[in-house]
């Protein structure tokens, strides 16, 4: 398939939130985690349109058919779509964009939270390999280059097999705000650490904000894990983390 039509497909079943006005605006793609598009996201994206911005949740599941169970079941257990494959949905999502009135394409900001953020990732780390890893024949590692002016990664994933850290993402990535969590008892904080800091060694600007008392999914009032803990406190400071992040791209 080529990235447009599936950036279509996938955009059919996402949510766009943009200012008042006809654009063409920059535009904040945000990626769910491994449990689906769920609402606390929509703050981030009314963040975003504050700021100036669009923003589009992207709903992953739904273009392929998974429901929420499949999704904790085979996706949140890295059985299916792990992150090089969803990888698809930000080459075809920034391709869609090139179509959209609204939207300036040449400025974008890629924000991923654990799965999500393990998408964004991945699709770096892929470089040339990226249309057949991702089934998108036509995927175009170059405009990771030209058109992403940054990215937020919150609680990613990267564990095996993850490929940030031992392929790092080659030269040209964007400037990347981080926020890791101590008490993450699902993804850690060591591993993203690592990643992180192989970027930053590879020269990229890297951000790194560390939470010493949250948990995963922190940010979520209604997350699925029994173990997290909503901190509405450190909810309103990553808000206020993605909001300085956009005002410097």
């Amino acid at each position: 398939m080529r990235s447009q039509d599936w950036g279509a497909k996938v955009a059919e079943h996402s949510r766009i939130f943009r200012p008042e006005g006809p654009g063409p605006f920059p535009v904040a793609l945000i990626l769910h985690g491994c449990g689906g598009k769920t609402p606390f996201l929509e703050a981030y994206a009314r963040v975003a349109v504050e700021a100036g911005w669009a923003a589009v949740v992207v709903d992953s599941f739904a273009p392929r058919g998974l429901s929420p169970l499949d999704a904790k079941l085979t996706v949140c257990t890295g059985l299916r779509l792990r992150g090089n494959r969803r990888a698809a949905d930000v080459f075809a999502m920034l391709a869609w964009l090139q179509g959209e009135a609204w939207a300036d394409a040449s400025r974008v900001f890629l924000a991923g939270w654990s799965h999500g953020g393990w998408t964004i990732m991945d699709a770096y780390a892929l470089g040339e390999r990226a249309g057949a890893i991702t089934g998108l024949a036509d995927a175009d590692p170059a405009r990771l280059r030209t058109a992403v002016r940054g990215a937020l990664l919150v609680y990613p994933y990267a564990g095996y097999p993850a490929l940030t850290t031992r392929h790092g993402w080659g030269a040209g990535g964007p400037p990347v705000w981080s926020v890791l969590a101590g008490k993450d008892q699902v993804v850690g904080w060591k591993a993203p650490k690592l990643a992180l800091d192989r970027l930053a060694r590879d020269g990229l600007k890297v951000d790194q904000r560390f939470l010493a008392d949250a948990t995963h999914a922190f940010d979520d009032d209604r997350a699925n894990d029994p173990r997290a803990r909503y901190r509405p406190d450190l909810f309103e400071d990553v808000k206020a983390y993605f909001r300085g992040a956009l005002a410097r791209c």
